[in-house]
């Protein structure tokens, strides 16, 4: 069942790049947008990721944390990250349990892959409810981030 706005947000703890626990509970207080991306290292992911990293003062501005997910291992999202040079968390959903929790996952992607992200954009607010969701089914799609910055606002 797909999450609405006022809902709480399903807590997580999942592992960054630096291979340190990342957990939402520990950015109450913050406004945090949540999103899944399907698989490093391709086109549209890039294009996402270096966009949001390009806009990342916005963000700042509206006090806000971006969490990015997928179900690449961390070492893999490492690589990634330091090659984009994104400057914010990679998490590694590589046991697919937080997308699956947030109702974002294909049964089956590209190649046969199995439980891979959808592209997806969640804002989180201050007391761990959600303000903003969007699952997107067509893998080419980029969320629409003028209305996460709405949301943030």
């Amino acid at each position: 069942m797909a999450l609405q706005i006022g809902d709480i947000a399903p807590d997580f703890k999942l592992y960054s790049t630096e291979k340190q626990e990342v957990s939402l509970s520990s950015y109450k207080g913050k406004k945090v947008v949540v999103l899944f991306f399907p698989m490093a290292f391709t086109g549209v992911c890039t294009t996402e990721l270096c966009s949001l990293r390009d806009d990342i003062a916005s963000y700042q501005n509206l006090n806000a944390e971006i969490l990015a997910i997928s179900v690449d291992s961390p070492f893999t999202l490492g690589k990634f990250k330091e090659d984009q040079k994104l400057p914010f968390p990679l998490l590694s959903d590589f046991n697919k349990e937080v997308s699956a929790a947030y109702g974002s996952q294909y049964e089956e992607f590209v190649l046969g892959l199995k439980g891979v992200a959808k592209r997806s954009a969640f804002v989180i607010d201050e007391e761990g409810k959600i303000a903003y969701a969007e699952v997107l089914e067509s893998a080419g799609d980029i969320p629409n981030f003028e209305n996460v910055k709405a949301a943030l606002a």
